[in-house]
């Protein structure tokens, strides 16, 4: 008997175009054979099912069901493509738990922990998970620009401490540009991280659970044509994505046992994609996405099809192990 899969996507943040287009590869790559797919929008107006007409019904909250022609629609696991708040950020993830409904992505306190880029760094530390020199600014803070200076150094990356996509994040190369960076991240969080700049190449793992068991996926290195490896860079085609990566074996095995490391450290589940660079032949890490693009562009999948794993049982496996 197929089972009834929810995709939610949308969200609240800007990363909810992005959003849109993951949850609809989604729903035109899930086997037919075994599923019945449904396309859930979650804006803050409205919680809505999307038919093949674009005709939509919204969601009674209270169950997660939605009335169709005067029949009740039940699911059996919510597949989450929501890049950025609730999806990625623990807030869905704690809904569906208290409503017992199985869904994709990791639990709730890891999914607010990774998606806090500095609470995360700081419980990774201790494990020997290494990352940038950082300033962390809250809005309202005085903003003293020798301290922050003197900590993180030039150049620096300003970006919004809860935040995808690239979205509120500059490369700051002289002091004078300093507060309209700082200021461009408080637009998009009312938390920012200021990290010292890694030279080094940049690569990203994709670690997810497959069959029952922790796989690592071949990893992708990121050549950006610009100044780093922003919004354009990722999703208009202003980047190199080679994968595999061209690294060394030592490197990839380095980066392959930390990136493991962290998912196990974490208890994750699902996919994730975590970002490093490498320096000084060491990978620190810049950030973990619980919820990566799932896009025909985008990282996660092309590292799957690297792997031998077709993006139609990379998402039937990611359901399988939440129905398990």
């Amino acid at each position: 008997m197929r089972k009834n899969i929810a995709i939610i996507m949308g969200g609240y943040s800007s990363e909810y175009q992005i959003s849109l287009k993951s949850g609809n590869v989604v729903y035109n790559s899930l086997n037919k054979n075994r599923f019945n797919a449904y396309r859930i929008h979650v804006f803050k107006d409205e919680w809505v099912f999307v038919d093949g007409n674009d005709l939509e019904f919204p969601i009674d909250k209270n169950d997660f069901s939605v009335l169709v022609n005067k029949t009740k629609i039940t699911f059996d696991c919510v597949f989450n493509a929501i890049h950025g708040s609730p999806g990625e950020d623990g807030f869905m993830q704690s809904y569906f738990k208290l409503i017992s409904m199985p869904q994709t992505s990791c639990n709730a306190y890891q999914a607010g922990l990774t998606f806090n880029k500095r609470d995360c760094l700081s419980v990774l530390k201790p494990y020997g998970i290494l990352s940038a020199e950082s300033y962390y600014l809250n809005l309202g803070d005085i903003i003293l620009e020798d301290d922050i200076i003197a900590k993180v150094g030039l150049p620096c990356f300003v970006k919004a401490n809860k935040a995808g996509s690239s979205f509120g994040i500059s490369k700051v190369h002289k002091k004078e540009a300093l507060q309209a960076a700082i200021d461009n991240s408080f637009k998009e969080d009312d938390e920012i991280i200021i990290e010292s700049f890694l030279d080094g190449m940049e690569v990203s793992v994709g670690v997810i659970t497959y069959q029952g068991k922790t796989k690592v996926l071949p990893i992708t290195e990121i050549v950006s044509e610009n100044d780093f490896f922003d919004y354009e860079a990722k999703y208009l085609g202003k980047s190199q994505e080679i994968t595999p990566a061209r690294l060394s074996n030592t490197q990839e095995e380095k980066v392959n046992a930390v990136a493991k490391k962290i998912y196990n450290v974490l208890k994750m589940k699902g996919f994730t994609r975590s970002e490093f660079i490498f320096k000084n032949g060491e990978p620190h890490l810049i950030e973990i996405n619980t919820v990566p693009g799932l896009t025909n562009e985008s990282i996660l999948p092309q590292q799957a099809t690297e792997a031998g794993i077709t993006v139609a049982e990379l998402f039937e496996s990611a359901i399988d192990e939440a129905l398990r």
